[in-house]
């Protein structure tokens, strides 16, 4: 009598397409998720001007008044972010990351990609919720939006969340630039993945920094210094 060892075979979809849908997760991570991530960013920079309540109500105003603007951010932004998000909860799950084995910082990184992305994905969904459903319709009374935004960041805990919010999305984002540099081959060599892992180190701080000087600006503290 003879025996035959089998490998089990993955099942469900994603199990028995994980190429191609690693793949996309990873391009969705970038394009549109990192273009929106990039306008969001710049946006909120208007609270930085010398004038931030008008600047800042004129730049959501202008948003809101692109057509189709529905559309564009059903396809663009909710539906590629519910995909990048509940697929990033998937590939955590399946996951087994060897750092506490090995040590090794890319094992880190991996393991806190995982980590930041679940907490990314809560403080996306609060932040839509609570400064675009609750409240005031900022759309529809686009010069209450820097009020809005202030009124909340006066509570220090909603400010400390943002601020934590903040770090881990420019986190999130710029190894996420590193890490889809080296899935779609972009940086093949050593020395290649180096260099890029510095420029996505000062993407990331860059990040940060706008941000949080956007945020803190609510609050009627300036670290921006030419403002």
């Amino acid at each position: 009598m003879s025996t035959t060892a089998t490998t089990p075979v993955p099942s469900g979809t994603f199990a028995r397409h994980s190429y191609f849908w690693r793949r996309l997760h990873s391009l969705t991570g970038i394009v549109p998720l990192g273009a929106f991530l990039v306008e969001h960013f710049a946006s909120n920079g208007a609270v930085l001007s010398r004038t931030p309540v008008e600047s800042y109500g004129n730049t959501v105003k202008f948003l809101n008044s692109l057509p189709y603007v529905l559309v564009l951010e059903i396809l663009l932004i909710w539906a590629p972010l519910a995909f990048h998000g509940i697929y990033g909860l998937w590939i955590a799950r399946e996951a087994t990351p060897n750092n506490r084995r090995y040590g090794w910082l890319g094992n880190w990184g991996y393991l806190f990609q995982r980590i930041t992305g679940a907490i990314v994905l809560v403080f996306i969904v609060w932040h839509v919720w609570t400064s675009r459903f609750a409240g005031v319709s900022l759309p529809d009374h686009p010069f209450l939006s820097y009020s809005k935004m202030a009124a909340q960041m006066l509570n220090p805990w909603i400010l400390a969340w943002f601020l934590v919010g903040i770090t881990l999305v420019s986190y999130h984002f710029s190894y996420g630039l590193y890490l889809f540099a080296a899935k779609w081959g972009i940086t093949v060599s050593p020395g290649a993945r180096r260099n890029w892992g510095w420029i996505c180190l000062i993407i990331g701080l860059g990040f940060t920094y706008a941000g949080v000087a956007s945020a803190l600006a609510f609050r009627g503290i300036h670290i921006y210094p030419m403002r």
